[in-house]
């Protein structure tokens, strides 16, 4: 029998939380302790419509949380200007995280890893959780050997905070460890509208698309002489991102340093 893993979810309200709580609560192996959220401090979860089958605590000071339970593993879905804080007070509890907030700078990563390592625990870092996303992402490593002139679409909901997206960032990373830094496009080119041509990475040029009705979405178009090359992801709703949690959480576990990116945990 696998050894129970004890689970305390940041941002539970949140669409992904309450993905995240399905998750916990329907795994053998994870127990859901607590929770963390904004509001609803000293109420049970089951107060919180949509819950009333989950009994757990709800704090707002993470603090006394860990110091109230025995909790292995954080899971925080809330937003990117509180990632970074909450990866801290997991560690200096000795929690190990696993974070689907974005926003993280070369800076943090490299600080937060260093933090990691001298606390000898693990912690991950995902701008995407779908196991589909990961794949394209490799996949367009992969194709940019071959096709350098490269764009990429990434398409979300409306509430989305960030843009572009983690992912879209990631994958632009991704290809720029196997193709070299170029301009793309006229060589006089000009923008007729400001933005017209999305963000520039490495000149590879990044499109953020806002509207209701989607979730997260992802086109890596690459042009050759002749011919074109669509790579694309569509998550239909959020319980795609689950499995990745899943496969999170277990490999947290295992590691003892920070980990940037899913695809550094997929074979």
């Amino acid at each position: 029998m696998e050894k129970i893993v004890n689970i305390v979810i940041a941002g539970p309200r949140g669409n992904m939380g309450r993905e995240a709580v399905k998750l916990a609560e329907n795994t053998e192996h994870f127990k859901l302790v607590a929770v963390v959220d904004s509001k609803n401090d000293g109420k049970q979860l089951a107060d919180v419509e949509g819950f009333s089958s989950v009994n757990v605590p709800i704090y707002t000071d993470m603090d006394r949380c860990f110091q109230e339970h025995d909790v292995d593993v954080l899971i925080d879905l809330t937003a990117p200007q509180f990632g970074r804080k909450h990866m801290e007070i997991a560690f200096e509890h000795g929690i190990r995280p696993v974070v689907g907030t974005t926003g993280f700078s070369d800076e943090d990563i490299v600080e937060l890893r260093k933090q990691a390592e001298d606390k000898g625990i693990g912690a991950i870092i995902a701008p995407n959780f779908a196991i589909g996303a990961i794949l394209m992402m490799k996949f367009s490593q992969v194709a940019a050997k071959y096709l350098s002139d490269v764009e990429i679409i990434e398409k979300h909901h409306d509430r989305k905070l960030d843009a572009p997206s983690g992912t879209s960032l990631k994958t632009a990373q991704l290809i720029s460890q196997v193709r070299e830094a170029k301009k793309q496009g006229h060589e006089q080119e000009s923008e007729e509208l400001a933005g017209a041509r999305g963000g520039d990475f490495e000149g590879m040029r990044i499109h953020s698309v806002r509207l209701p009705g989607l979730v997260a979405h992802q086109e890596v178009i690459f042009g050759g002489e002749g011919q074109t090359l669509t790579i694309r992801h569509d998550s239909i709703n959020r319980g795609s991102f689950m499995p990745g949690v899943k496969l999170a959480v277990e490999t947290v576990l295992k590691i003892d340093t920070l980990v940037y990116g899913l695809e550094q945990i997929i074979d």
